[in-house]
């Protein structure tokens, strides 16, 4: 028999001062400037002690940041909806004896793996009101009347980027959802069928409660994603039209971008907030349940 092996005390002193350098130490820091007058003029001058000002700033500026928060929020809810239901009910489907499963699990995953960058160049070719491919296959079926300035009409940009952001991430939750169905023991669904429970029962009372795990990972990275999100907003409408799509960390690159690092900071201590909060009440909700 092997013995249990104890690692010493100073094997996790690494990571643990990596963390604080690199993350913890930076995160305090970024909270203490929040509460100084810092920009490019200050920053030569010396700083000074301004409060609450940056925060009060941020509510009542006629730039509007707390669109900017709404915005966020927005894109946290919709987001994960848009995900996570067709990405669980997709690995369902693609964990059962489908012929040709393997191809489809990498067909849908390979978008997960696509940088920004090309993302947001083919999107916005796509989307051209005039020369888009979009565009120009609706008309070519007879659909011409469901042409939109899909990215710069009010009406429907949120939709555009909801649809890019979808067709990005549904294959990455669907693979952490395929991993939770392939730990679920096949004892449980005989279990089931022996009961005469149908389909959607065995999905409420057996895979829902066997996948807590599963899906106590996926939001918690969802919401994660969807608090920080700046690419995709980037790369398609830069926060247009107007300021329409702009959401926290758009706001604070073009702060920062400006010298205005205080206000900055203060918008990213708001995230960096809501992030932790948010992050712990669904694990520890999880949690308990699971434990129950």
């Amino acid at each position: 028999m092997y013995k249990r092996k104890i690692y010493p005390k100073w094997f996790v002193a690494i990571p643990l001062i990596l963390y604080i350098v690199f993350f913890l130490f930076p995160s305090l820091l970024g909270v203490f400037y929040s509460f100084t007058d810092w920009s490019k003029v200050t920053s030569r001058n010396g700083l000074h002690f301004v409060g609450l000002a940056n925060y009060i700033e941020l509510f009542t500026s006629n730039r509007n940041y707390s669109a900017g928060i709404f915005n966020t929020l927005k894109f946290t809810l919709i987001s994960n909806i848009l995900k996570l239901v067709p990405a669980f009910f997709l690995a369902m489907l693609l964990h059962t004896q489908l012929k040709g499963k393997k191809f489809y699990r990498t067909v849908f995953y390979l978008p997960s793996i696509l940088p920004f960058v090309i993302i947001g160049i083919v999107f916005t070719s796509i989307f051209n009101y005039k020369n888009g491919l979009l565009n120009i296959s609706l008309e070519a079926i007879g659909l011409g009347f469901l042409k939109q300035k899909w990215l710069s009409d009010l009406a429907v940009v949120w939709k555009s980027i909801f649809g890019v952001d979808a067709w990005r991430g549904i294959g990455y939750v669907m693979t952490i959802f395929l991993a939770g169905l392939n730990s679920i023991d096949d004892s449980f669904y005989e279990a089931a069928d022996i009961d005469g429970a149908g389909f959607w029962q065995k999905v409420w009372y057996v895979t829902l409660p066997m996948m807590r795990g599963s899906i106590m990972i996926n939001l918690v990275f969802g919401i994660t994603y969807g608090l920080k999100v700046f690419d995709i907003i980037y790369v398609l409408t830069n926060g247009g039209p107007g300021h329409a799509t702009e959401v926290i960390t758009t706001y604070t690159f073009q702060l920062y971008g400006s010298g205005q690092y205080g206000l900055s900071t203060a918008l990213s201590t708001i995230l960096l907030i809501a992030t932790a909060i948010i992050g712990i009440i669904i694990v520890r909700v999880m949690s308990r349940k699971e434990e129950e």
